[in-house]
């Protein structure tokens, strides 16, 4: 069985642009936000990561800033860009702790959980 990756499109209908090569980033840690049926979690959402979300995240049981070097995983500082899961990301909204988007590499099926219009409100991007 294969899977296939959706197409590399963000949320504003453009081609997704990378979201990190260092940390590397992405479901497939290829960058991007891509993502594909294999990628339960929705790993779509370009973030950069603030001292409070890495906090709020750690408390919800997902450490992000501690590194795991059987894993490749350098560990994450405040300003580094992340893909995000969108659930995780649409959490720490509605707690206040969500970090700034990057819209123009997030991908389009951050959507399918989060609107548009609130990704807006925390975007780094728009004119």
């Amino acid at each position: 069985m294969q899977i296939e990756i959706e197409e590399s499109i963000n949320v504003l209908g453009e081609p997704l642009q990378t979201c990190s090569g260092s940390p590397v980033t992405g479901f497939y840690r290829d960058g991007c936000c891509n993502t594909s049926d294999a990628d339960f979690g929705s790993h779509t959402v370009c973030v950069i990561v603030s001292q409070n979300f890495l906090e709020y995240s750690r408390f919800r049981g997902n450490d992000l800033s501690t590194p795991q070097p059987d894993f490749g995983f350098p560990g994450l500082q405040p300003g580094d860009r992340w893909c995000l899961c969108a659930q995780r990301w649409l959490e720490a909204h509605q707690y206040q702790m969500a970090p700034r988007v990057v819209l123009s590499a997030t991908h389009r099926r951050a959507l399918d959980i989060i609107p548009l219009d609130v990704l807006k409100t925390y975007a780094i991007d728009l004119n």
